[in-house]
């Protein structure tokens, strides 16, 4: 059996999504994670549910951020590394909706319909909802996949990041970092951005842009705060 015929072997992919939520657990027992604010659930508890973005590359201890109080669901593709970053979130009791948060040519393709209903759907359950922001494959630029959200169900977007003062980045497309034990952490969120119904196409965009900077800003603040600065410009 070549290596990737392996890969997508129901017991390999069951067995690297349970190594990998333990590994998380491991990471999040041993590092002192503060919050920024300090009463981040207490301010968002009157908006929610609310669709939280994040950039691709910070999607690991995602899990972590919700609470038993607060329901939660992410957004994760159909892809093979996908299937184990699903099974892995749900092993960590985070609810998941398959699928790609493309809204260009290969939406329908990756199951991108599908995935959008599913994610009115889980907001109108009172279900806060997860998913990265970048456009796929372009690291660090915000689509308008999570503003359409936003705008379709009516719900605020809060932008959220976490970093770790241990940590290992990789050199793929969205600078993956895999957080270490034993450090100190953070999760930090922005302020909340509302979109209007009725936004229309320039006023999607000028949202857009504003995602695209309170990520950005919020990345920077947690990287300065876990003692790395200069790795809030990185990502």
């Amino acid at each position: 059996m070549s290596l990737r015929k392996l890969g997508r072997a129901g017991w390999v992919q069951q067995t690297a999504g349970f190594l990998a939520a333990e590994f998380l657990r491991l990471v999040w027992w041993t590092n002192r994670f503060e919050y920024d604010p300090p009463d981040v659930y207490e301010q968002a508890e009157h908006h929610m549910p609310v669709i939280v973005a994040f950039w691709h590359g910070q999607h690991f201890m995602m899990p972590f951020l919700k609470k038993k109080k607060y329901p939660a669901k992410v957004l994760i593709s159909r892809h093979r590394d996908g299937e184990i970053n699903a099974i892995a979130a749900e092993r960590l009791d985070v609810g998941t909706v398959r699928g790609s948060g493309d809204h260009g040519s290969e939406f329908h393709r990756k199951g991108g319909v599908g995935a959008f209903k599913a994610m009115l759907r889980t907001l109108d359950s009172n279900i806060n909802m997860a998913l990265t922001a970048d456009v796929p494959k372009v690291a660090r630029k915000a689509g308008l996949g999570v503003i359409m959200l936003a705008r379709e169900s009516g719900r605020p977007i809060l932008p959220v990041a976490i970093a770790t003062s241990r940590f290992k980045r990789l050199s793929n497309w969205d600078r993956s970092v895999i957080n270490l034990p034993f450090g100190r952490g953070i999760m930090a969120a922005g302020e909340l951005i509302h979109v209007p119904a009725d936004a229309d196409d320039a006023a999607m965009e000028t949202l857009r842009q504003q995602l695209e900077g309170a990520l950005n800003a919020v990345n920077r603040l947690a990287y300065t705060r876990v003692g790395h600065p200069d790795e809030g410009l990185n990502g």
